[in-house]
C-alpha cells in the first residue's frame, strides 16, 4: 500500500536534486511510530560525491556505512525490507549483495529470509580478488556504471552439492541500499545467466529505497523515445521490485561546478595483505553466515581483556559508549559483535546512558557537506595503496572504538593505531 506522493529539492555545491517520493506502509511497524512507515527523513540524509561520474549521494540512515547506527535500528530494517519479499517463491533461491555498501544489508535480509527459506543462498559480489590458489575461482563479472569502483568479482563455490543448487537457481533477490536506474539489476541478471544460472523464473530487486519507478511510467518521454521497462530489459524473467520507499530523481547542474579529481579508488586487485581466515559470510556461496561468529567473538573478548590489562575478559568492564567500525567489505561478523555488545551493554547498564552504535570504513570518497560532518582518510588495510575513509566518526565521542578488520593488526594505518580509544580486532594469521 502506497502513501500520498511527496516531493523535495536538495541544494548541494554541485547542483540541485529534486525528489518525488512515496513511502511504503509496513506490516511489521518494529518501532516505526505512529504513521507505520518509513519516511525519508528517517532512511536518508543527502551528501556530494567525489566523483565525476555522479555528483550526488544518497547517505543511508540505517544502513551502518557513512553515519553510526545502532544495530537495533540496522536490524529492525534488515527484517522490514526481508518482509516485503514473498513467502510463495519457487526455490532454490539465491539472496546476492552489491560490494561493498550493501554486504552487511545482503547478510541481514538473507538471515530473515532464511526464517521461511532455510535453505537460500547468500552470495555477495566483492573488489577484493581473493588470491587464488587454484581451487577458488570467479564465477563471473559485472559492472556497476555510475560507481566509484565500477567492477564488481562474483565467486563460485568449492563445494559441488552447493554449486549446483547456486546453478540450480530459480529465484534471484537482489539486494543493495538503493536503485537509482535499474542498470546494476540488469547487469547482474545478464552476467549470472551468462555464467551457467540458465534457469532463473524470478528476480526480486530489494532495495531500502528505489528511485527507479520512473522507468515504469511508459508515458513519459525521453528523447523521443519511451524509457525501457525493466521487465522488459529482462526478458523471460519475471520482475519484482520490494523496497521501504520509493520515487525518482532529476538532477540539475548548478552553473560552472567546479571539476574534481576523484581519489584512485577503482580496482579489484588482491592487495598485499593477506586476508585472515573469519568464516565465510557471502563472498563464497553460503547457508549460513554467521559462521565464523563464535571465533570472531572470542577474538574480540581477548583483544578487549589485553586492551584493558584484565586476567580474561570482564563483561562488567565494557564502556559506556562504543562505537564498532567494520572495514570495507568486512562488516557482517562486526556487525553481530555490535548487536551482542548493544544487547550486553543495554542488559548491564539498563540504568545509564550506555550506547553501541556500527559504521564502517570505506574507499567511496565524499565531500564534507550535508549529511555528512567529519571526515577521516587514511592508507588502506588491504595493501592496496588507496585512500579509505571514516565519515561522521569524531574519536572524542566514543570511550571506545572497535575497529574490525581481515588483516593483520599491523596492516591498520599508524593514524588509528595512535589513538588511545581504539582496539583494533583482527583474526590470527
Amino acid at each position: 500500500m502506497l502513501n500520498k506522493q511527496h516531493s523535495t529539492s536538495i541544494t548541494l555545491p554541485r547542483g540541485t536534486l529534486d525528489l518525488t517520493y512515496q513511502t511504503n506502509s509496513m506490516a511489521n511497524k518494529n518501532n516505526l511510530g505512529q504513521n507505520d512507515s518509513y519516511q525519508l527523513e528517517d532512511l536518508l540524509g543527502f551528501a556530494q560525491r567525489i566523483n565525476p561520474k555522479r555528483a550526488f549521494l544518497f547517505v543511508s540512515k540505517v544502513l551502518g556505512r557513512h553515519i553510526p547506527v545502532a544495530p537495533s535500528t540496522m536490524r529492525n530494517a534488515f527484517t522490514d525490507l526481508a518482509d516485503l519479499v514473498p513467502s510463495d517463491l519457487p526455490e532454490p533461491i539465491l539472496v546476492i549483495g552489491m560490494a561493498e555498501t550493501a554486504v552487511g544489508l545482503s547478510a541481514g535480509v538473507h538471515q530473515a529470509l532464511q526464517t521461511r527459506y532455510p535453505q537460500a543462498l547468500l552470495l555477495n559480489s566483492t573488489r577484493h580478488a581473493q588470491h587464488d590458489d587454484g581451487a577458488d575461482s570467479l564465477l563471473t563479472t559485472f559492472c556497476e556504471d555510475h560507481s566509484h569502483a565500477s567492477q564488481h568479482l562474483i565467486y563460485q563455490s568449492t563445494d559441488i552439492a552447493t554449486q549446483a543448487q547456486l546453478l540450480a537457481s530459480k529465484t534471484l533477490i537482489m539486494v543493495d541500499d538503493e536503485a537509482s536506474t535499474g542498470n546494476t539489476c540488469v547487469n547482474v541478471v545478464t552476467a549470472l545467466r551468462d555464467a551457467g544460472l540458465t534457469q532463473l523464473e524470478q528476480v526480486h530487486l530489494t532495495t531500502l529505497v528505489d528511485w527507479s519507478l520512473d522507468q515504469e511510467n511508459t508515458s513519459q518521454q525521453t528523447d523521443g523515445a519511451q524509457p525501457a521497462r525493466m521487465a522488459d530489459r529482462l526478458t523471460g524473467i519475471e520482475f519484482h521490485r520490494h523496497h521501504l520507499l520509493s520515487g525518482a530523481w532529476q538532477w540539475t547542474d548548478a552553473p560552472n561546478p567546479e571539476p574534481i579529481t576523484m581519489p584512485s579508488v577503482d580496482t579489484t586487485a588482491a592487495g598485499s595483505q593477506a586476508l585472515g581466515f573469519t568464516g565465510n559470510w557471502g563472498r563464497f556461496p553460503t547457508l549460513n553466515s554467521t559462521d565464523g561468529f563464535n571465533n570472531y567473538l572470542s577474538n574480540f573478548q581477548a583483544a578487549f581483556a589485553g586492551f584493558y590489562n584484565q586476567d580474561s575478559f570482564d563483561i562488567t568492564q565494557l564502556p559506556k559508549k562504543i562505537l564498532i567500525l567494520g572495514s570495507n567489505e568486512f562488516v557482517w561478523l562486526p556487525f553481530l559483535l555490535a548487536e551482542w555488545l548493544e544487547t550486553t551493554s543495554q542488559n548491564l547498564k539498563a540504568d545509564t546512558d550506555a550506547m553501541v552504535k556500527f559504521s564502517a570504513l570505506t574507499r567511496s570518497p565524499i565531500a564534507l557537506g550535508g549529511a555528512i560532518t567529519t571526515m577521516l582518510s587514511f592508507h588502506d588495510n588491504y595493501g592496496l595503496g588507496m585512500t579509505n575513509f571514516a565519515y561522521n566518526v569524531d574519536q572524542t565521542e566514543w570511550d571506545l572504538i572497535v575497529l574490525c578488520v581481515e588483516t593483520s593488526a599491523n596492516s591498520v594505518d599508524a593514524m588509528w593505531r595512535g589513538l588511545n580509544n581504539v582496539l583494533v580486532v583482527s583474526p590470527t594469521i
